[in-house]
């Protein structure tokens, strides 16, 4: 495995982190517990010693599950990364979106950073992880109600309590950074990134390598898309979001899988999978500190943390770069 420090801090991630929306059930059609569970463990035995989570990935079931996997690793040695910000046990800040539960229950998500509440939030967090610090703190989404002053004031109070090491943000643009910092260094921002989604390139990616921010890439195999394994027509299980994404029509898929059989020949001679040839050019990619990947279960926790193990010349970089310059999506 290879490990990237974050930001300006002394705090080193597994460039592969495990991401945990999924085994939360929550918007990906259930869990299995068990599986989850094996798959954290099976992650760290392979090096992947970062973790990251939310409250909101099953309202707490996600934080459940991490917690419980790791309850045999010695604290030093595993970095947990979570948010705060999400609330759907209370009806406070910005309305969201509506959504199912796993059991079906309606969950209506609400974006809401005041004081009072991250630290009702960090509270419930190290409980549920069964910790008494979080590595890395992030705000999941901004929140319009609340000034950015006040929100990292709390974190600030939290860091002082040696209950968060770091702070960090999630889905901001370069001005809410810009305002965050005037309060308390930020060491990373978590932001969607994958081939076929390259828009924090724009701005995000220069400010924060400027600025020694890292950058944690979420959805790096774009929700599956990019594995090559879904076909047009697929059925998706009752409660998945991706039924509804607008990636997922049947003319980006074929574009998409039209894209990943040109390189099928490269992946075969690095004896590596399509999703694995992904998360390494996900890496190697200027500004990216660490692919945030998930697994349900241990074989493809195990096969998540061997793409670290695929090596890309600078040419084989670019033979991708061009077949990535033909894919056209409707979005």
């Amino acid at each position: 495995m290879e490990y990237n420090k974050l930001g300006n801090s002394d705090l080193s991630v597994s460039a592969i982190t495990y991401g945990a929306w999924a085994i939360g059930g929550w918007m990906w059609g259930g869990t299995e517990r068990k599986d989850a569970v094996a798959a954290i463990k099976t992650s760290y035995e392979l090096g992947v010693t970062s973790v990251d989570t939310a409250p909101a990935y099953g309202q707490g079931l996600s934080e459940e599950i991490v917690g419980e996997a790791i309850k045999s690793i010695p604290r030093d040695k595993i970095q947990i990364l979570t948010k705060y910000g999400l609330r759907w046990d209370k009806q406070i800040g910005e309305f969201f979106f509506a959504s199912k539960g796993n059991n079906r229950e309606d969950v209506n998500m609400y974006r809401y950073a005041g004081r009072d509440s991250v630290i009702y939030e960090c509270e419930n967090s190290l409980r549920r992880l069964g910790t008494d610090y979080i590595d890395l703190y992030q705000i999941h989404w901004d929140d319009p109600t609340t000034p950015i002053e006040e929100t990292m004031e709390a974190i600030s109070s939290l860091i002082e309590q040696g209950k968060v090491r770091y702070a960090g943000v999630c889905n901001y643009n370069v001005e809410q950074m810009k305002q965050a910092e005037k309060v308390l260094n930020l060491v990373s921002n978590q932001v969607p990134f994958s081939m076929v989604n390259r828009r924090i390139e724009e701005e995000v990616v220069p400010y924060c390598f400027k600025n020694k921010k890292s950058i944690l890439a979420y959805s790096p195999l774009q929700k599956g898309l990019l594995t090559g394994k879904l076909k047009p027509g697929y059925k998706f299980n009752e409660g998945d979001h991706r039924a509804e994404d607008k990636y997922f029509t049947t003319e980006n898929i074929n574009a998409i899988n039209e894209f990943l059989d040109k390189l099928k020949p490269l992946a075969e001679r690095k004896k590596a999978t399509l999703a694995q040839l992904v998360i390494r050019w996900t890496i190697e990619r200027p500004g990216i500190t660490v692919a945030l990947v998930g697994a349900r279960n241990a074989k493809q926790a195990e096969q998540n943390a061997k793409s670290i193990d695929v090596k890309l010349t600078k040419d084989e970089i670019e033979f991708i770069n061009k077949q990535l310059t033909q894919v056209k999506l409707s979005l």
